[in-house]
């Protein structure tokens, strides 16, 4: 029977991923699907240098099954949806974030099974994914899978960037409210025991998470990637989805080497969060991100630069379109019918008397030309 916790623990999980997808322009998450290197290295990065970084620290630390196996498990579980909360929050490529999100999603159904084979019978001649809670595993899947329809679909029908700075207000209160949840539901027994282990465990805790970081944003510039898709990459990288560790270690452990086990898990969140808080905070300042480096924090935080760049991006096409076909002259060019569809093309006389438009943002609007190559939201 689904418990009172499932339930709230799926809404908040649904209402951050439709908040997410729903901020994402449907022309530029077109563009990210095109971006074949961001998306290679996004796949490699998640579900072979993660996994693998994971292997090689429980060999080198010769860890205990119950921590190794456990370890492993997080390594290989991608598709943390708290991913897209950063990308958001810090205002990196939240349309690559959605996107690499959709896919790893939908890849880790045959990869996750297929690295958790590889590397646990590697390291300990061990079958763990008959221990896996397949049926909780399938419903995240499923509602992730759905959020992001839903919400891709209600940005491209509702085509607002209000409606769009509004979902991105939503996903970002569920994603607080998801912290708040998953903080107070975790463990007590792996809680109380967290700061009393060898140093070997929190090692393995936090190597894969931090290195994960520096490799994937390394990669991502030797690919040459603009600089708010390499932060995207580095993010979707490391954050793992850490619930389905702490399933296996309730079915697969008992007694002390469950709370050992557990404690993985645990760890490894609060590790993703801080590293990745601390990175963002890096990137924002070192003109990584679509905000400015120079603006107050608050602002960064509470203002959605992308909905507002591809507001911005689309005011522009129009004035120049509107310039390049205007002679000062109102005369109508000949009406067209095609298809039962009656076109009239005319000119528009230009005034300079009339002040640009104002995007539907709460900052002020900066020019087109004044952005950088890499701060765009697309190249369509």
């Amino acid at each position: 029977m689904i418990s009172i916790l499932e339930v709230v623990g799926n809404f908040l999980l649904f209402a951050l991923v439709f908040g997410m997808s729903a901020t994402v322009d449907i022309s530029c998450m077109k563009h990210q699907i095109r971006n074949k290197r961001a998306i290679l290295l996004g796949i490699f990065c998640q579900f072979i240098l993660l996994p693998f970084l994971g292997f090689a620290i429980v060999n080198i630390l010769q860890l205990e099954p119950c921590l190794g196996i456990t370890l492993l498990v997080v390594t290989s579980s991608p598709g943390g949806s708290y991913s897209n909360w950063w990308c958001s929050l810090f205002n990196a490529d939240l349309a690559l974030s959605v996107t690499m999100t959709a896919i790893s999603t939908l890849l880790s159904v045959f990869a996750l099974p297929a690295n958790l084979l590889l590397y646990s019978n590697a390291a300990y001649n061990a079958d763990v994914t008959s221990d896996l809670d397949w049926m909780s595993l399938f419903v995240a899947l499923a509602i992730v899978i759905s959020a992001i329809a839903l919400g891709l679909y209600c940005s491209y029908s509702c085509h607002s960037y209000r409606f769009n700075i509004l979902a991105n207000k939503v996903g970002n209160a569920a994603g607080f409210l998801l912290i708040l949840f998953s903080a107070t539901v975790t463990n007590s027994d792996a809680d109380s025991r967290i700061w009393s282990r060898h140093w070997t465990f929190y090692v393995a805790a936090l190597a894969p998470c931090f290195f994960g970081l520096l490799i994937a944003s390394a990669l991502a510039s030797v690919v040459n990637l603009r600089r708010a898709e390499r932060m995207t990459v580095a993010i979707e990288c490391c954050y793992q989805n850490v619930g389905i560790a702490t399933s296996l270690a309730l079915t697969m452990f008992e007694g002390e080497q469950r709370n050992s086990a557990m404690g993985i898990p645990f760890l490894y969140g609060i590790c993703e969060m801080v590293f990745v808080g601390i990175y963002c905070v890096g990137c924002w300042k070192a003109g990584w991100t679509k905000a400015p480096a120079n603006a107050p924090i608050w602002t960064v935080l509470f203002t959605t630069y992308e909905v507002l760049e591809a507001e911005m991006r689309e005011i522009h096409e129009i004035e120049v379109s509107v310039s390049q076909s205007s002679d000062g002259s109102s005369e109508s060019l000949p009406e067209k019918e095609e298809n039962g569809t009656l076109t009239t093309y005319f000119n528009m006389v230009e005034n300079k008397d009339v002040p640009p438009k104002i995007p539907s943002g709460h900052v002020p609007p900066r020019s087109p030309t004044s952005l950088r190559p890499d701060m765009t939201v697309c190249d369509c």
